[in-house]
């Protein structure tokens, strides 16, 4: 794939890989070394590495991660049968992939965007070192091209805490996604499924009402914070035995007190 944007400025571009002296055509910002066959990127600011995870959930699978996803305890109910698919396809996103040492002196890998995204959730997305491969021409037709240069990329992750000499490698590793739009409620809203293990990554969604969750657990409170108060007022008026005959009093009532606590929270969970 070939974009508009330039190359490095310097006049030589060497391979990251194996230090190769590279010869890109005006505008080419993929490219694949000729003397190691490292697929590499080629950043305003410095060549590195490119990756691709390869995609193992079939679109009939992502759709059904998408349907358990809407059916879940997350989203309001029946989300899964009263939203409507608007669209859905598929692409090669891309993202920025660093590795950096934490002050225990622990590597640890951290994702950037790579191009804009509505779903930052991507960012919390494990990539085992292990499933990255060579980034193949043959993907180009559906991968997005970067828009986000490296050193905007450094400064997000200082903004995490993560300052650039604890970055041991940098690479843009394109990633397998299903995006969908669907409509609920006269909004549209999107989900993404990560094609290598089928996740479900969604910034903003209809969500459970949470206000009717609430005042049951407030409900319940103070139904049991009254009911426990018994035994201390049977002590109050009678001490041992009083103290008896309410622990008696408590149980009972903490057993019928539970029965509509527990019949409303399933109605309500019925209902939102």
């Amino acid at each position: 794939m070939t974009t508009a944007s330039p190359a490095l400025p310097s006049t030589e571009v060497h391979c990251a890989q194996c230090g190769g002296l590279l010869h890109p055509d005006e505008g080419q910002i993929f490219l694949t070394c000729p003397y190691c066959s490292s697929s590499v990127y080629l950043d305003k600011s410095k060549v590195v590495f490119h990756w691709s995870l390869a995609c193992t959930v079939a679109p009939e699978a992502a759709r059904a991660s998408l349907h358990r996803w809407m059916a879940g305890n997350q989203t309001v109910k029946d989300l899964d049968r009263k939203a409507k698919l608007v669209s859905a396809t598929f692409q090669y996103f891309p993202v920025w992939y660093c590795k950096a040492r934490n002050t225990a002196a622990k590597e640890q890998v951290y994702l950037e965007p790579a191009a804009a995204i509505s779903i930052s959730e991507i960012k919390s997305l494990a990539i085992p070192a292990g499933d990255l491969q060579k980034y193949e021409a043959g993907l180009d037709s559906q991968a997005v091209a970067p828009s986000v240069p490296l050193p905007a990329m450094l400064q997000w992750l200082a903004g995490r805490g993560v300052a650039g000499e604890q970055i041991t490698e940098a690479a843009l590793v394109h990633l397998p996604v299903y995006l969908y739009k669907y409509e609920f409620g006269g909004k549209t809203y999107t989900a993404m499924v990560e094609g290598a293990s089928g996740k479900v990554f969604a910034n903003i969604f209809p969500a459970k009402a949470e206000a009717p969750y609430f005042l049951v657990a407030a409900f319940s409170l103070l139904g049991f914070l009254v009911i426990s108060a018994i035994p201390l007022i049977g002590y109050a008026l009678g001490e041992t035995a009083g103290l008896a005959v309410g622990l008696l009093v408590m149980l009972v009532l903490a057993v019928i007190f539970a029965v509509p606590v527990f019949a409303l929270a399933a109605y309500i969970s019925s209902k939102v």
